[in-house]
């Protein structure tokens, strides 16, 4: 009997033992981030990293104490990034030194162009061989020589069109690839990449960051040099502006447009997967900013 009693006691215990709830369990290696104990050096560095990547200048002391004390105002949240980011390339309020943060972004885009492309030619040099184009354009037309007075005027036109491109550009005038069809169609870019096959390979190489195939290139080189139809990308053109308006209206060129941004933020090429994603996004709204924006708040890119 005591035995009975002795085993249903233990089996009372194992059933109310089974019923008593689990200890929380505590994770030490999933930690969310603490952004408020980043320290106030890095979040400095971050600043001043944005102003030089964005305005191509660094933080004036009272810039740089402010923007610092807001981003640790709100524990350098991603939010708080964003609308540094933001401020940076789309203030216009006036500012000594930059007339405007957005100015400035701007003009610091179209010298990130300019070097891509051109060699980073000043746009004093494109306004003085501009001005030898255009005084050689009246000779002509005072000689009566209008074949050379129409061909210098176009050289004109290309050279003034890379200057002007800056301010429609951020005027929302033109689009991003306009700005590089401009860049790679004027007698500058000829002279960097003389004859028709350096400029076919150039082309490829400076906005897709890839050489032609080589029936790209044949097909390219026909285009420019002989003005013989055919298809690039799916798209048909028989002359040299066809083939500089099928490659930079590509979807190749928006890859190489990621693969420029991470370059010149990051140091590096973008994974096979960051690729991938940003074509479903940058492929589709072609923003630039907002392609900037996303590697700008990234704790790779602040270093956090």
């Amino acid at each position: 009997m005591i035995k009975v009693f002795q085993l249903g006691m233990i089996l009372i215990s194992l059933l109310i033992a089974g019923c008593k709830k689990d200890e929380p369990q505590i994770f030490t290696d999933n930690d969310a981030p603490y952004y408020d104990k980043v320290p106030s050096v890095k979040v400095r560095n971050y600043v001043n990293r944005l102003f030089i990547d964005l305005l191509g200048r660094e933080p004036l002391d009272a810039e740089m104490d402010q923007e610092t004390a807001t981003l640790q105002a709100d524990n350098v949240s991603k939010t708080s990034r964003e609308a540094l980011i933001n401020k940076l390339m789309q203030d216009n309020t006036f500012r000594d030194g930059d007339t405007s943060y957005t100015l400035t972004y701007h003009k610091r885009l179209h010298e990130l162009a300019k070097i891509r492309f051109i060699e980073g030619i000043s746009d004093e040099s494109l306004r003085e061989s501009a001005g030898i184009e255009r005084f050689g354009a009246y000779s002509d037309s005072l000689a009566g020589n209008m074949v050379g007075y129409e061909e210098k005027m176009a050289k004109y036109n290309r050279l003034i069109s890379i200057l002007n491109s800056r301010s429609e550009y951020q005027n929302q005038a033109i689009d991003l690839y306009t700005v590089f069809a401009r860049m790679v169609d004027n007698q500058v870019y000829d002279v960097i990449n003389m004859n028709t096959f350096n400029f076919v390979n150039a082309c490829f190489d400076d906005l897709f960051f890839r050489f032609p195939s080589s029936a790209e290139f044949q097909i390219g080189f026909s285009m420019v040099e002989d003005n013989t139809a055919g298809s690039l990308f799916g798209q048909p053109g028989q002359n040299r502006p066809d083939f500089v308006r099928i490659l930079t209206q590509s979807n190749e060129c928006k890859l190489g447009v990621v693969i420029w941004a991470y370059n010149t933020l990051l140091a590096r090429n973008p994974t096979s997967t960051e690729m991938e994603l940003e074509m479903q996004k940058f492929g589709l709204d072609k923003d630039l900013k907002a392609l900037q924006k996303r590697i700008l708040i990234t704790n790779e890119y602040a270093n956090f």
